[in-house]
């Protein structure tokens, strides 16, 4: 039986008065893919940021590998070992595709020989060697979302949060990265926890599925579960392509 890795404990998070997350409880085990899903403004993001040391809960805690994490800043939480992406790309524009990933493997590697070695083995599963040498600025929206993953791996995590990475891609490209999710789930243990509108991924990788909706959890459980929960069908599967 795996072990927790994560647990999200009754957090609730607050904005001018308005709830966005309210009494939020869930785990991740080791090893599993697992998707937090909802309609836009569930507080999915927000969940992240709280994660991730943007946002400190309100109430609530929160644990990754048994420590609490609620309270660190960003920079803490990534060296603890938890990588994340971002809805709005935005890597270094002026910087090579290489280059970007150097600087996340700079992270865990002092010395630049070996955050490029790092860096150019993270280029070769996500596909991007040929545009190693490419600006940032030059990547067309596909290759924009690779960066950002290969960016967030370079930083060597336990945990990878991916927020909505497979967003704007063609059902070719979102099979493409569904691929490399689960190559990286399988090859090298990576547990995933990802934020995604497109179903066709989330059924396709998870192992467990979350719902939030308007900032409560209203049902978890497998993929098969979830497609026939009458709640989530009515707040949000119902208006969606499965």
């Amino acid at each position: 039986m795996a072990d927790t890795l994560l647990s999200v404990r009754a957090i609730s998070k607050s904005f001018h008065g308005l709830r966005a997350i309210a009494g939020a409880s869930f785990e991740v085990e080791e090893g599993h893919i697992v998707a937090l899903i909802g309609p836009n403004g569930a507080g999915k993001t927000t969940c992240f940021n709280m994660i991730a040391g943007v946002f400190v809960p309100d109430e609530g805690e929160i644990r990754f590998a048994g420590g609490r994490i609620d309270g660190m800043r960003a920079d803490q939480v990534c060296v603890a070992g938890i990588g994340r992406t971002f809805q709005l790309v935005k890597p270094f524009a002026g910087l090579s595709v290489m280059d970007n990933v150097i600087v996340g493997a700079l992270r865990r590697n002092k010395h630049v020989d070996v955050a490029r070695r790092k860096a150019q083995t993270i280029l070769d599963q996500l596909g991007l060697t040929q545009k190693s040498d490419q600006p940032a600025s030059a990547l067309t929206l596909p290759d924009r979302k690779r960066l950002e993953v290969a960016r967030a791996l370079a930083t060597e995590p336990r945990l990878l949060l991916l927020d909505e990475v497979m967003a704007g891609l063609r059902p070719t490209e979102t099979d493409q990265m569904v691929a490399i999710f689960r190559n990286l789930n399988r090859e090298q243990g990576l547990t995933i926890l990802l934020i995604e509108h497109v179903m066709r991924a989330v059924m396709a990788l998870s192992k467990e599925i979350h719902v939030l909706h308007h900032g409560e959890l209203i049902a978890s459980g497998s993929p098969d579960e979830i497609v026939r929960h009458p709640a989530v069908l009515e707040c949000y599967l119902g208006e969606e392509t499965v």
